[in-house]
């Protein structure tokens, strides 16, 4: 030892400024006061050395060895030593380093040179600045220097000018956390916005919109002046900090800064029409949401915003066009004073619209608001406009002569020329046939887009939902036409003209003209409007022409209280118990002890600090830290999860007690020797199957005869899919020479672990449906696999392969099988079940129809989505039967969820 240290000092007094740094360095890291004692003068000679980079690590070993238990009889004037040093230094690091000392060591020194400097501050470097604004922070927690907050605020305010960006973000949290005056909250939050528009990393835009998340919560009035700042920065080009920003800006509105928000959010909208942007219509459709948000919340801003909206019905982002033809249905209910000005534009911007889906919603649109004569007639014009000349097909001279089978080429302008010339019929009889020729302008293949005929290209193309929402739409037209109209023969010349359209749908459906036929559903529907047209009573009118309208504003009105209510209940939430002790840190001691209760628990005890200190200084588990259980739930817990792993029988008892929180599963173990034997070398040997990996293997151990031992094994999760843990226990005894096994019980670690209810738009969980189709996927994969086997291994191998996705899709698609004979009882069983949350709101879900059909919804720790859909009905003999759909982006949770509810369906409880 006495080597040891020669050596050292030598180099402290080495001539080479490394060594000398390096030496001193390392002195930061011993804590032996044998050591060290004999090097404190080398030590205090290297801070008058020249060289900085000396003094610099000299003033960090003084201050790592006065903070020993011994350190103060090491270097008994050690603040005084480094105090001269500070006055006297040039170098920011090496006083930066001096002044940190002093904060740790010698507070009152350090407030002393910080107060006396307090004009200079802004001429320090950012290093000492920062540690200036950490003393602050560490003085100012009550009851310390309470006096002097006015002091501190003003040079922490004077900090705000700082180059350093660091300072700058320590400043606006110091000034938060030392006053809660609407003067100082508004310069943290304008100190915030200002790193916001000057800093282009994303993750630091990320930490900032947090922080004024933050403020909002507590401090929301003041952050209302500053909406404007925070909108600026949807510059940013990254989709996760716009959305961000504007979830942030919607929770601010007021009725004095609407306007200006929703003027900021259309000119953002004007600017996405460029292509300039990346990603501009996820983006669009992010900014149409935030104005569906502010216009109906706010509807006098309606009238500036929706009418540049409807724009956008032709988008080719077809989410963005979903959103914007479903915020003009809402507000045509909502706003009657918009209703003639925005049924007017939508008659004008039809041809625009692309999207199947958008053009249906867009023809209920019509279909229901279209109330003046001068509206019906619109509508039917623009509709009969954008359907073409019919028929959709026909049949001209040179088809007859080719091969049937080919389908026709659907024309979009052609000129129709009528011929009639004798022809030999099938059974060799003459007759005279009228054919129709047609003059082909622009042939386009179904599927295809013209300009204008936006309603023909999609029905050509096989869509025959539309065709039947076109159906529906004229025949409401039509009916409202008959009550408005006085003239009867214009009405029946439209009745005609819509029947004429119904009839050419139903032609062109059935027929070989497109490689799909039309579907029952729609051939129905149409029909039922043909016959309505043609026979019409009062109550059918009543039901087609009021009945529909009035289930929407139903429904706009249930989930408008639905969300006044959440509302409600979150503002309704108490943080504070009746009996909670009331804590008054301005009357304690500083030696004072604080005991915060929640219930009748106590949690913490600590040294006079208040409780908002203590949420600081405390980091345990949240459960225990808020008192959610006590102790007698909490053993009941415990019981409930305790897995028995052998049996009673066996040489080695083991029981495991699993928690699973998140990422991780813990397993405890409980090993019993039940043998009047030593047992050597006892070893617990895990192994996973699914997305389980384990940490670490648990060493092996000697149990004594008829003793016991806890072992512990962690083992990590990946995704939320249902895992088994098994394994072993292998040991030895001295009688035997070889090893014997015990094997254990499997471990199924269950999927609700993992998933919690959540909650999501409707037009949210309709595109998660549609995009998370992988079984579809799979089942048209098999079979092309099925057709490119035929010719390689023969039709009777290839065929076995037929019946693959039927064992598959039954994970999936699970059949109702239960005992349970009430829709709503088994609909709350799933539920209670998966633990999912029911997306149907309850009003669908009133009355005794028969069936029912809801959306569940959940999500996983993973951030992972899990959707499923319960369509039952009632037979006859009082069962219930249907399906429960599962959809997720993985396989894996959709298949463990499906094994729950086959498992948990049947019973009753």
């Amino acid at each position: 030892m006495i080597l040891i240290c020669q050596n050292l000092r030598n180099n402290l007094q080495h001539p080479n400024e490394y060594i000398r740094g390096v030496t001193l360095r390392f002195l930061c890291r011993l804590s032996e006061p044998e050591v060290l004692e004999p090097l404190v003068p080398s030590i205090l000679e290297n801070l008058e050395h020249r060289h900085h980079f000396i003094r610099r690590h000299a003033l960090s070993a003084i201050s790592a060895i006065y903070r020993l238990p011994q350190g103060d009889q090491l270097i008994p004037d050690a603040p005084e030593l480094v105090e001269r040093a500070l006055a006297s230094e040039q170098d920011a690091s090496a006083r930066r380093n001096a002044f940190v000392m002093l904060c740790l060591c010698g507070t009152e020194r350090a407030v002393a040179y910080l107060l006396s400097n307090a004009e200079r501050v802004m001429e320090w470097p950012d290093l000492l600045q920062m540690a200036a604004v950490d003393l602050i922070h560490k003085v100012c927690r009550p009851p310390n220097h309470r006096a002097d907050k006015g002091r501190y605020i003003k040079i922490i305010l004077s900090l705000r000018s700082s180059p350093s960006t660091a300072v700058l973000y320590e400043c606006a949290g110091a000034i938060v956390s030392l006053s809660s005056a609407p003067t100082a909250v508004r310069a943290a939050a304008e100190t915030y916005c200002q790193l916001l528009s000057s800093q282009s990393d994303n993750n630091v835009r990320l930490i900032l919109l947090d922080r004024l998340n933050e403020l909002h919560t507590s401090h929301r009035d003041v952050m209302v002046d500053v909406v404007m700042d925070v909108l600026r920065a949807l510059a940013s080009p990254n989709l996760d900090v716009k959305r961000k920003v504007l979830d942030l800006v919607l929770d601010l509105l007021t009725p004095r800064n609407v306007e200006e928000v929703a003027l900021y959010l259309k000119k953002e909208v004007v600017k996405t029409q460029s292509g300039e942007l990346d990603k501009g219509g996820e983006y669009r459709q992010m900014l149409v949401q935030a104005i569906h948000a502010c216009a109906v919340e706010y509807p006098e801003v309606a009238g500036s915003v929706v009418h540049l909206l409807m724009d956008f019905l032709g988008d080719t982002n077809v989410a963005a066009a979903v959103d914007v033809v479903l915020f003009v249905r809402e507000i045509t209910e909502t706003n009657p004073k918009l209703c003639v000005s925005m049924i007017q534009r939508l008659s004008d911007t039809f041809y625009q619209i692309r999207a199947s889906r958008v053009c249906s919603i867009a023809l209920w649109i019509l279909g229901e608001y279209s109330l003046s004569l001068s509206e019906v007639e619109s509508a039917i014009a623009t509709i009969k406009q954008c359907l073409g000349d019919l028929p959709f097909f026909t049949i001209s001279e040179e088809g007859e002569t080719t091969d049937s089978s080919k389908p026709a080429q659907p024309v979009v302008n052609s000129v129709t020329v009528s011929s009639r010339r004798p022809v030999v019929l099938a059974d060799g009889t003459y007759a005279t046939q009228s054919a129709a020729t047609e003059a082909i302008s622009t042939p386009v293949t179904p599927g295809s887009l013209a300009s204008t005929l936006n309603l023909r290209s999609l029905i050509l193309s096989g869509d025959f939902f539309l065709a039947a929402v076109v159906a529906c739409t004229l025949t409401k037209l039509v009916l409202r036409l008959e009550e408005v109209q006085q003239s009867k023969v214009e009405a029946n010349k439209a009745c005609t003209g819509a029947l004429l359209v119904m009839t050419s749908i139903l032609q062109l459906g059935l027929s070989s003209y497109l490689p799909q036929p039309i579907d029952n559903d729609s051939y129905d529907r149409i029909v039922l409007c043909v016959r309505l047209l043609c026979n019409t009573g009062d109550d059918l009118r009543r039901i087609w022409l009021q009945s529909c309208r009035q289930s929407f504003a139903k429904m706009l009105a249930e989930k408008q209280f639905r969300e006044t209510e959440e509302m409600r209940a979150k503002a309704q939430i108490s943080h504070a118990q009746p009996d909670d002790l009331i804590d008054f840190y301005h009357l304690k001691s500083r030696k004072a002890s604080l005991c915060v209760f929640i219930g009748f628990d106590i949690l913490a005890k600590c040294q006079g600090m208040s409780q908002l200190e203590l949420e600081d200084e405390v980091q345990d588990d949240l459960k225990a830290a808020t008192g959610g259980f006590t102790k007698e739930t909490d053993d009941a817990n415990r019981l409930n999860r305790i897995l028995q792993l052998t049996g009673f029988s066996d040489p080695v008892y083991a029981e495991a007690f699993v928690t699973v929180h998140h990422y991780d599963i813990v397993l405890d173990v409980t090993v019993v020797n039940r043998t009047k034997e030593t047992l050597q070398n006892l070893c617990l040997e895990l192994a996973t199957m699914g997305d389980l990996k384990l940490v670490d293997r648990p060493q092996n151990y000697t149990l004594a005869p008829e003793s016991s031992k806890q072992v512990r094994a962690n083992i990590k999760v990946s995704s939320t899919e249902t895992g088994v843990i098994f394994g072993n226990i292998v040991y030895e005894t001295s009688n035997v020479m070889e090893r014997s096994v015990v094997v254990l019980n499997d471990i199924h670690i269950d999927i609700m672990d993992y998933i919690s209810p959540a909650t999501c738009a409707d037009v949210t969980f309709r595109n998660m449906w549609a995009e998370f189709e992988w079984e579809n996927k799979l089942l048209t994969f098999i079979a092309e696999a099925v057709i490119i086997l035929n010719y390689f291994v023969g039709y009777f191998l290839s065929i076995m392969l037929v019946f693959l996705p039927h064992l598959y899709v039954s994970f999936y698609q699970v059949a109702v099988n239960t005992v349970i004979q009430d829709e709503k009882k088994f609909l709350n069983h799933v539920i209670k079940s998966t633990n999912m949350k029911c997306l149907t709101p309850p009003s669908a879900l009133d009355g005794e129809c028969g069936y029912i059909a809801a959306n569940l919804y959940a999500k996983s720790v993973f951030g992972e989505d899990a959707l499923v859909n319960i369509s039952i009905e009632k037979q006859v003999d009082g069962k219930l039967s249907g399906h429960i759909r599962i959809r997720s982006k993985t396989q894996g949770i959709a298949l463990s969820l499906g094994d729950k509810i086959t498992l948990k369906q049947k019973g009753g409880s």
